[in-house]
């Protein structure tokens, strides 16, 4: 399901779209930043849906929403972008790799193709999960199928080319 919608929008706008690599996705995530998240030290719920009966730091608790939230409902990173933090794990192209040895330079995909391809990354956490899965710098591998639509999800980004 998810690809068909990246093959339409494809076909209405002319455009190449794809996952971004989870290099990218972190840089995104960032938003320049060097911090847990791109807001500093410690997220609140706030700033971002995630499980607010847990805590992060200093942060106090929160609201436990029990569902996802509309894009745009919290503050955007200095990127402008929203939801980073939270409200659903996100798919990168990248295989599952337990760490970074081997991988590729200037934010490739690292993508295993003798590997279990089944086993993905997935960045960002979500409604249900507790703050420290939100880090920029988390990560998570994830099995390809369509059982946990209503925790995960994909943000596209435009394929250009590469300037270095």
């Amino acid at each position: 399901m998810r690809w068909n919608f990246v093959l339409k929008y494809h076909k209405m706008s002319g455009k190449t779209y794809s996952l971004p690599s989870e290099a990218e996705w972190e840089y995104a995530c960032r938003a320049g930043t060097n911090t847990p998240f791109s807001f500093g030290e410690t997220i609140t719920t706030d700033l971002a849906n995630y499980h607010g009966d847990y805590t992060y730091g200093s942060a106090p608790k929160g609201q436990y929403r029990k569902q996802t939230t509309d894009v745009g409902s919290f503050p955007a990173n200095a990127f402008g972008l929203y939801d980073m933090h939270g409200n659903v794990w996100e798919w990168c192209q990248d295989t599952w790799h337990e760490n970074y040895d081997g991988a590729p330079n200037y934010g490739s995909a690292w993508i295993d193709e003798n590997g279990n391809n089944s086993l993905r990354m997935l960045r960002g956490g979500s409604w249900l999960n507790a703050p420290r899965y939100c880090r920029c710098a988390y990560r998570v591998r994830g099995v390809r199928d369509d059982s946990n639509d209503d925790f995960v999800g994909f943000r596209v980004v435009v394929v250009g080319p590469r300037t270095s």
